[in-house]
């Protein structure tokens, strides 16, 4: 039997437009209600879409009024624990932005939710459906480097988005390091163990909170993840993927989120001459990474993914049962700023568990 997703948008600023620009391709999409607490906002968006919809400033007001299988939650950080709560307890399947919600306690209760009624609920995780990490991946898949011991982000961005972001308290980890992080869980396959994360606001910084951080991680496959980050870092900026290095036993990976993954290892008769020779640096094999081919990438990529899964019954690989463990990295990281020691993520996450 063919789907059909009545779909119910929340929030309708700038990233709306990117999540509608997909929708709109898909047949089995019908949209049925606009949700802003601005009311404005929502009158300019489904003038704009040409939706002829009703429009609410309450999602509780708009699933008491019309019928919703889907709710698409691209509201504010703050307002995605609530969405999702209300969404799934009245039958909806959700579709989020990052991050799932705000604080670890929230993230499991909305796991516990979905396990409990059955519905999906997936998140923006726009940075998994490159096709250059793809390639990557791949490339550590197939061994090409031998086995991972470590892995490191540096992030180096100076945005000046106005709003919200420039008055949280975290900014950077809040807002901008999930997505970094889900990339190193993503590239290792692994989770987190531990985190020790000191995170800071530097001279000349224009948010409020703390716009750089500097964080290790112990990840479950034995590696280490080290991330260096900044949103107020002007000159020589990364991309927005960040520049990443991955050592292995073989050789290194390097991507620095432009251009195709690239490995350089140490060839087998080449360690062996090395060896003979007693040489002291050894020459090494450049290969590059091959390209995976995606049709759709980033937010459409992510979208088309979440969709295909709830088409087919399966569970997305953003689901929150795994996407919990790249928010565990972000909170946990602020709790070991806060209490300035390393923190265990396995007793951070049943502490949580039982105050929750």
């Amino acid at each position: 039997m063919q789907k059909h997703f009545q779909v119910l948008l929340v929030g309708c600023g700038n990233m709306a437009h990117a999540w509608m620009d997909y929708i709109v391709t898909r047949r089995d999409v019908e949209v049925v209600g606009l949700v802003d607490i601005h009311l404005p906002a929502a009158e300019a968006f489904a003038m704009k879409k040409q939706l002829n919809v009703p429009l609410f400033t309450h999602i509780n007001d708009a699933l008491q009024q019309i019928t919703a299988n889907l709710v698409l939650d691209i509201s504010i950080p703050s307002n995605h624990y609530e969405v999702a709560k209300l969404a799934m307890q009245r039958g909806c399947d959700v579709l989020a932005e990052k991050p799932m919600a705000e604080s670890i306690e929230q993230c499991l209760e909305l796991v516990e939710i979905a396990k409990q009624t059955g519905r999906t609920h997936a998140i923006m995780q726009n940075r998994r459906f490159d096709p250059k990490i793809r390639a990557l991946r791949q490339m550590l898949d197939q061994h090409v480097i031998g086995q991972v011991g470590f892995v490191s982000a540096q992030f180096y961005l100076a945005p000046q988005f106005g709003g919200f972001r420039e008055q949280m308290e975290s900014p950077l980890l809040l807002d901008m390091a999930i997505h970094t992080f889900d990339q190193a869980r993503l590239i290792t396959g692994a989770n987190p163990v531990s985190v020790y994360c000191h995170e800071f606001n530097p001279a000349g910084s224009w948010y409020a909170g703390n716009a750089m951080a500097i964080c290790i991680f112990e990840m479950s496959d034995g590696s280490v993840f080290h991330y260096n980050g900044s949103w107020c870092a002007e000159g020589a900026p990364t991309s927005w993927e960040a520049d990443w290095r991955v050592i292995g036993s073989k050789g290194t990976a390097i991507w620095d989120g432009h251009h195709e993954p690239y490995a350089e290892i140490v060839p087998l008769r080449e360690q062996q001459e090395a060896a003979q020779q007693q040489r002291l640096m050894k020459e090494y094999l450049h290969v590059t990474a091959e390209m995976a081919e995606m049709t759709y990438t980033f937010h459409h990529g992510c979208l088309d993914h979440m969709f295909q899964a709830l088409v087919n019954e399966e569970k997305p690989e953003t689901d929150n049962s795994d996407n919990i463990y790249s928010m565990a990295m972000v909170l946990a990281a602020l709790e070991s700023a806060r209490m300035k020691q390393k923190v265990e993520i396995a007793s951070y996450l049943e502490q949580a568990a039982r105050q929750k």
